[in-house]
């Protein structure tokens, strides 16, 4: 799979996909940093890459339509340290393959996922 991580969180989220077998490009290596939300999600949507973001306004479903993308994932958390980021990244990583990603938005909480998809 293809991801673009967004440039709120660690180098060790896209560090993990690679390590798991994905393509993850980051914002910064891209040179999309400071870009506002439409142009970098245009940019995922052109490279078919699913975004991973903490940014909560790629959760809202009116503006951002799941089943228009390759996929979003919103870490929704208490802390943003990277540490804890990281953690909870973590805790999902098993699931992307095994759950549905491509056009459907993860809310990803620490106690749980949320799933909209192009059928909801």
């Amino acid at each position: 799979m293809y991801f673009k991580i967004d440039e709120n969180l660690p180098i060790e989220i896209s560090e993990m996909l690679t390590n798991d077998g994905h393509d993850a490009k980051t914002v910064n290596e891209q040179r999309l940093q400071g870009v506002k939300d439409p142009v970098l999600i245009d940019v995922c949507k052109s490279e078919n890459r699913v975004l991973v973001t903490l940014d909560t306004d790629f959760s809202d479903i009116r503006a951002y339509p799941p089943h228009e993308f390759s996929g979003i994932i919103v870490l929704r958390v208490g802390s943003q340290s990277k540490q804890h980021v990281t953690k909870v990244f973590q805790s999902i990583l098993s699931l992307i393959g095994s759950e549905p990603l491509k056009q459907h938005l993860w809310i990803v909480e620490e106690s749980r996922i949320r799933i909209r998809g192009k059928d909801d």
